[in-house]
């Protein structure tokens, strides 16, 4: 085993090839992870916006009377 070791590491054109894989295959997933991270933030503030829209929904109808959210309903429902 030490002897095949030995035999690559003397070859400094494998080296090379080998430090280049080494070096693409690195390049990859630090890609990869970055842009699973990228997407996750996206995923997050799109979240954080709809929950922001449903909280000022919610706040406008509470303060709304019953009398009132019943004739917007009804203008917005279908015939």
């Amino acid at each position: 085993m030490t002897a095949l070791v030995l035999s690559i590491l003397s070859k400094p054109t494998l080296v090379a090839i080998m430090g280049g894989l080494l070096a693409a295959l690195v390049a990859f997933m630090k890609g990869n992870r970055r842009g699973a991270r990228l997407e996750r933030e996206k995923q997050a503030k799109a979240e954080q916006k709809a929950r922001d829209v449903l909280d000022d929904v919610q706040s406008d109808v509470g303060a709304m009377s019953a009398d009132q959210v019943r004739a917007e309903l009804a203008k917005r429902a279908r015939p």
